[in-house]
């Protein structure tokens, strides 16, 4: 990614190398790649550095726009402070605050929470599915579930509520990502954990 920048001032962003006109003469985009960084900075591109500081991960918090400027010779491409999404669920309000019916029912829209515990429990539901038929064997015909099944099930759903609970707790954003993010080499782990593994027989 190149910038063209005029009186210290970036006027045009290259995303990709591509021919271009400049006070009369025509470059062909070979120059981004045949010519030294001197070269091209002598008439004005600088290839732009990206400063990642304010850049946070998407899933919790929203990004500004993309800022470009020209300092200290170096043209730059930055981001304003990330904003944290919202946590909690809310009620939906239209223009003027008033809350947005549909169907006689109040719209709600999802906090980070609420959705992170729905992937939880689609999660655990997936875990389940596979033996599910058991319980509906035993409900039509009385034949017990293999204790061994039992136990994974009842593990499953310990381990769903448990991970809600954690989820629930949060009071930051911040708090939240750090619960999913794994650490150390050998063996990663994350705080919330992980779910239990059915054992094979």
């Amino acid at each position: 990614m190149y910038a063209l920048v005029i009186n210290n001032e970036i006027v045009k962003v290259f995303s990709n190398p591509e021919p271009f006109e400049l006070n009369g003469n025509k470059y062909s985009s070979q120059i981004f790649t045949l010519w030294s960084k001197e070269e091209k900075n002598a008439i004005g591109i600088y290839e732009i550095e990206t400063d990642s500081t304010n850049l946070k991960d998407e899933s919790y918090y929203n990004n500004t726009n993309e800022i470009f400027e020209f300092k200290k010779g170096k043209a730059i491409r930055k981001w304003g402070n990330a904003t944290p999404k919202q946590l909690e669920d809310v009620n939906a309000t239209d223009e003027d605050g008033e809350p947005v019916i549909r169907d006689g029912k109040q719209i709600v829209i999802k906090g980070l929470k609420s959705q992170k515990i729905s992937i939880v429990k689609q999660q655990a539901g997936g875990l389940l599915q596979s033996s599910d038929w058991y319980i509906t064997r035993k409900s039509e015909t009385g034949k017990e579930v293999p204790a061994n099944i039992e136990t994974f099930r009842t593990a499953v759903r310990a381990k769903s509520n448990e991970m809600e609970a954690m989820i629930n707790a949060c009071q930051t954003v911040d708090e939240l990502k750090s619960l999913f993010e794994y650490s150390g080499e050998t063996n990663p782990t994350r705080p919330i954990g992980e779910f239990p593994k059915q054992e094979v027989i």
